[in-house]
C-alpha cells in the first residue's frame, strides 16, 4: 500500500523539522543534545500534527542509535518484553512510545526498572498534559518538553515543500490556495498535507482551486479534546476573558465551545462566572443567564448560538465583583479551622430575648448575631462598583448604627 504524502514528507533530521525553534533552533536544548551526541529520556507533548513524532524520529536518526517504536495502547506487554530483551542484547536501546499517557500499570511496572537502570531511553509522545496524565514515577525519570502550536507561516513552509514532491508532479496551485489549506488545517501540518494530497488526486487536470478545496473541506479543523486539557484551557480562556472584561476574547472562546457543540460545559462555566466574577456588582445576571440557557436549550443548535452570544457579551461588559463568594470562603475557612463559637442565646430557637426586626423602624434593630468569639469579625468587604455600590451604602449605614 502506498504511503500517504504526510509520511513521505516526515523529516529524518532535526534541521528539517518545521517550527519548534524554542527546542530545535540554533543553540537550543534538543539541537545541543544532538551536537553533543547525548540523549536522555524525555516526553514530548502538544497538540496533534505539530511535530512530536517528527522530532522523535529525527533525534534517533541524527544520533544513529538503535531504536524501536511502540504505541502504549495497541502494543502488548509481550512487545515491550521483546524490546527489553533487544536492549539487553545490544546494551541499550531507545524506545519511542506514542500515547505514553495511556500506558497501563502492568507495562509501567515492566518499563520503570529499565528506565531506572538506563537500559532503555524513552522518548514518549502525548497530546495530554504530562503533569496530569502520566504516572509520576515515569514522569520523574523524564525531561518534559512542550511543543508549541504551529503558525500559518510554518504550515506554508511545509506545503511549499510538499508541492515539490514527485508524488504531486505537475501540480498547479497558487499561494492563495495554499494559504486556504493552511488556514483550514487548524495549524495541524499532517492534516494540511492530507488535504493537499486529496485535492491533487481529486482533480483531472492537477489544478487545485479554492472551489475544489472547499468541496473537500470548507470548515477549519481545530483540536477538540472534550475530556482533556485542551478543552479545559478553552473554558479557562472563556472565564478569564469575561473576568477581564474582554468581550472579543470571551466571544472567541465561547464560539470554540459552540463549534464543539458542547453546550453543557458552556452553561456550567457561565453559571460559575455569573456568581464568582460578577456577583453583587450585577445580581440580575444570574436570572438573565438562566433565561439565556433556557432559550438556548429550547431552540437547540445552530440557533442556540444567539442567546449564548448575547449573554456572553453582556457578562463580559458587566461590572465585576467577587466580594460575596470571597466573604463566604472566609467564613468557611473559619468553620474548617474550628473558629466557630456558640450561637448567642437570644437568637436560638424560641428565645424570648430575640428582637424581631420587623417590629422596629426600617425593619432593623441592633443586636448581636455572630458568636462572642467572632462578634467583631468582618467577612464582607464591599466594592464601589455597579449595583454593589448600593449594597455598600446600606452596609456602611448599618455599620454606623452598630458602632454607635
Amino acid at each position: 500500500m502506498n504511503k500517504p504524502l504526510a509520511q513521505k514528507l516526515a523529516p529524518t533530521s532535526l534541521k528539517d523539522v518545521i517550527g519548534q525553534r524554542h527546542l530545535i533552533g540554533d543553540n537550543q536544548i534538543l539541537s545541543n543534545l544532538i551536537k553533543n551526541k547525548k540523549l536522555f529520556s524525555m516526553i514530548l507533548y502538544g497538540k496533534p500534527g505539530i511535530g512530536k513524532t517528527s522530532i522523535a524520529n529525527a533525534i534517533v536518526n541524527d544520533l544513529g542509535v538503535r531504536y524501536r517504536f511502540l504505541n502504549a495502547t495497541s502494543n502488548t506487554k509481550k512487545d515491550l518484553d521483546i524490546v527489553i530483551e533487544e536492549a539487553k542484547m545490544y546494551d541499550g536501546i531507545v524506545l519511542v512510545m506514542d500515547e505514553i499517557h495511556r500506558l497501563n500499570k502492568d507495562k509501567q511496572d515492566i518499563l520503570l526498572p529499565q528506565l531506572e537502570s538506563g537500559l532503555i531511553t524513552l522518548i514518549g509522545m502525548t497530546t495530554s498534559n504530562p503533569y496530569h496524565s502520566i504516572n509520576p514515577a515515569i514522569r520523574s525519570r523524564c525531561q518534559l518538553f512542550e511543543l508549541k502550536e504551529l503558525e500559518t507561516t510554518d504550515i506554508m513552509i511545509g506545503l511549499k515543500r510538499a508541492i515539490k514532491h514527485h508524488d504531486l508532479e505537475g501540480i498547479i496551485i497558487s499561494d492563495k490556495e495554499l494559504e486556504l489549506i493552511a488556514k483550514l488545517s487548524g495549524n495541524d501540518l499532517r492534516y494540511a498535507y492530507n488535504l493537499l494530497e486529496i485535492a491533487y488526486y481529486s482533480t483531472d487536470d492537477k489544478t487545485i482551486t479554492e472551489e475544489k478545496i472547499k468541496k473537500i473541506n470548507s470548515k477549519p479543523v481545530f483540536f477538540s479534546d472534550k475530556n482533556g486539557d485542551g478543552h479545559y484551557d478553552v473554558l479557562s480562556g472563556l472565564q478569564k476573558s469575561i473576568r477581564g472584561s474582554d468581550i472579543d476574547a470571551a466571544l472567541h472562546y465561547a464560539a470554540r465551545l459552540v463549534a464543539e457543540e458542547d453546550l453543557d460545559s458552556i452553561f456550567r462555566r457561565l453559571s460559575v462566572i455569573a456568581y464568582e466574577d460578577i456577583g453583587l456588582a450585577n445580581p440580575a445576571i444570574g436570572p438573565r443567564l438562566d433565561a439565556a440557557i433556557n432559550a438556548a436549550e429550547r431552540v437547540g443548535l445552530p440557533e442556540a448560538r444567539i442567546p449564548i452570544g448575547t449573554i456572553v457579551a453582556e457578562m463580559a461588559l458587566s461590572p465585576k465583583s467577587n466580594t460575596a463568594h470571597t466573604a463566604f470562603d472566609a467564613a468557611l475557612e473559619d468553620i474548617e479551622n474550628g473558629n466557630v463559637g456558640s450561637i448567642p442565646p437570644h437568637i436560638k430557637t424560641d428565645s424570648p430575648e430575640y428582637k424581631y426586626p420587623h417590629d422596629y423602624k426600617g425593619a432593623y434593630v441592633k443586636q448581636q448575631y455572630l458568636p462572642d468569639k467572632l462578634k467583631n469579625k468582618k467577612y464582607y468587604v464591599p466594592k464601589d462598583i455597579g449595583y454593589e455600590k448600593q449594597f455598600k451604602e446600606i452596609y456602611e449605614r448599618l455599620e454606623k448604627i452598630k458602632n454607635k
